[in-house]
C-alpha cells in the first residue's frame, strides 16, 4: 500500500490554460465560468498556435510540472490542436525531464480517437460527473437542457477501456450533498474510481439583499450540509477505502496534521500559486477571479514567470491570511483550514466583522468529527508506518489512542 498523503511541496505556481475560454456546449445551472465571457465581447474563443506554444514554452522553461488545460470546455478545440501541442512540448522538452499532461473534460466529445490520443500521450484526465443519473442530471445539462449522465458514463466506459488515467471531479451541491454515500459509492462501485475530488457550490446570485449582504443561489450546498456529506464519505473511506481510493480533500486535510501545512491552494495559509490562463494570453490570479481588476498581464507580452512572481500576484496570495476574520485567528482548527477559499468568504461574523467563510459552519463540524482518526492516520505516517493500517484497528481504539495526555 502506499501512503495516502500528498508528500510533494507545493509548486512555485500552477496554470490552468483554458483554450476556449468560457466556452462550453454544456449549460451546467451552477457554473461560474459561462458568464466570464462577456469580458471578451466578438472573441471567437479559440487559442490560437501563437498563444498555445508560447505557453507551453515557457511552462517548461518555468520548471512547471505539468501542461494543464480546462475550460469551459477544452476539447472544443479539436484534437490536431492537442496534437501541435504535444509537437510543441517535444520541442521544447529538455531531455530527462519529466512532465503531465492533464486535460479536464465534461466528456461529451470523448470518443475513440480521444481516448487513443490521450493514452498514447498518458494523459491524467479529470471528467466532470455529480454521481449516479437522478443526481448527475439534476444540474449537468446540455445546450438545449437534455440530460448527459449516459454521454458522460460512455467517456468513462471507452477511458477505460483505452487505459487512460482519469480522476472525478465532483460538485457538491445542495441536491447530491443530501445523498453521501449513493455518489461515493457510484464513482467506487459501479465506476471503479480510485481519485475523488469534491468541490463544493457556493454561487453567489446576482443582487444583493436587503441588508446590502451577498446572496447565495438555492442551488449552493448549505454549509451544514457539507459537513455532513465529508462526514459520512470520510466515515465509509476510513474504515474500507485508505489507501486505494483517493480524496484529495481528506489527504490535505491529513497532511496538516503531518507537516504542519497542506498542499491544496484553499487549506493553506497564503494562495495564488494557481492562475488562469485566457484563450488570448491574458493571465489571471486565479481561476475564481478572472476578473479585470485580477488580470496580471499577456504572456505574449511579458514572460509568464515574471507575472506569476510579480508583487501583484504576492499581494493576491497574502490576501487570503489578511482577510481573515478574528473569529478564524482563534479557532482551534485555523491550521488546517485558514479560512478555507476566499471566493466563499460571503458573511460577515457575529461581531459583524467581514470574511467569514460560507462552508465554515459544516467544514468545523468535519474537522471535530474527524480529528481522532486524522491524528492516528497522522501518527502512522510519522513512525514510518502505513496510513491505511487504520482500517485494521477498531474506531473505539483509535479514539483512546489520541485522548491519551
Amino acid at each position: 500500500m502506499t501512503q495516502t498523503v500528498q508528500t510533494r511541496q507545493p509548486q512555485a505556481f500552477h496554470v490552468m490554460a483554458k483554450p476556449t475560454g468560457a466556452q462550453c456546449n454544456m449549460d451546467c445551472a451552477y457554473c461560474f465560468f459561462l458568464k466570464k465571457d462577456r469580458l471578451y465581447p466578438g472573441s471567437a474563443f479559440r487559442m490560437s498556435d501563437k498563444v498555445m506554444e508560447s505557453y507551453v514554452r515557457q511552462a517548461l522553461q518555468a520548471g512547471q510540472a505539468a501542461i494543464a488545460w480546462q475550460g469551459g470546455e477544452p476539447t472544443l478545440m479539436g484534437l490536431d490542436f492537442f496534437r501541435r501541442a504535444m509537437a510543441v512540448e517535444k520541442k521544447h522538452l529538455k531531455p530527462g525531464v519529466a512532465i503531465e499532461n492533464t486535460l479536464q473534460t465534461n466528456g461529451i466529445l470523448i470518443d475513440e480517437d480521444w481516448c487513443r490520443f490521450l493514452h498514447d500521450n498518458q494523459y491524467l484526465v479529470g471528467i466532470s460527473l455529480d454521481g449516479p443519473r437522478f443526481l448527475h442530471d439534476v444540474y449537468r445539462r446540455d445546450k438545449g437542457g437534455n440530460p448527459t449522465f449516459d454521454k458522460v458514463v460512455e467517456a468513462v466506459r471507452l477511458m477505460k477501456e483505452h487505459k487512460v488515467e482519469f480522476n472525478i471531479l465532483c460538485t457538491v451541491n445542495a441536491v447530491n450533498s443530501r445523498h453521501p454515500l449513493d455518489v461515493y459509492r457510484f464513482f467506487r462501485d459501479e465506476l471503479d474510481a480510485r481519485y475523488i475530488q469534491f468541490i463544493p457550490i457556493v454561487e453567489k446570485d446576482e443582487g444583493r439583499g436587503a441588508g446590502g449582504e451577498l446572496k447565495i443561489t438555492d442551488r449552493s450546498v448549505p454549509s451544514g450540509q457539507y459537513g455532513r456529506f465529508l462526514i459520512v464519505v470520510f466515515d465509509e473511506w476510513v474504515k474500507r477505502d485508505v489507501g486505494t481510493v483517493f480524496v484529495p480533500f481528506f489527504d490535505a486535510v491529513l497532511a496538516s496534521y503531518v507537516y504542519g501545512q497542506s498542499s491544496m491552494c484553499v487549506l493553506r495559509p497564503t494562495c495564488g500559486d494557481a492562475l488562469a490562463l485566457e484563450h488570448n494570453g491574458d493571465l489571471y490570479s486565479c481561476d475564481h477571479f478572472v476578473e479585470p481588476r485580477h488580470l496580471l498581464g499577456n504572456i505574449t507580452q511579458t514572460p509568464l514567470a515574471a507575472l506569476a512572481m510579480s508583487t501583484e500576484q504576492q499581494d493576491f496570495g497574502r490576501g487570503k491570511s489578511s482577510g481573515l476574520p478574528r473569529t478564524c485567528r482563534q479557532c482551534r482548527f485555523l491550521f488546517t483550514c485558514h479560512g478555507e477559499c476566499p471566493k466563499n468568504r460571503v458573511l460577515t461574523t457575529a461581531e459583524g466583522e467581514p470574511g467569514l467563510n460560507w462552508l465554515c459552519e459544516g467544514l468545523k463540524v468535519f474537522f471535530e468529527h474527524t480529528e481522532q482518526p486524522m491524528k492516528e492516520m497522522a501518527n502512522l505516517l510519522k513512525s514510518g508506518r502505513y496510513a491505511d493500517e487504520i482500517m485494521s484497528r477498531p474506531q473505539e481504539e483509535v479514539q483512546m489512542a489520541n485522548t491519551r495526555p
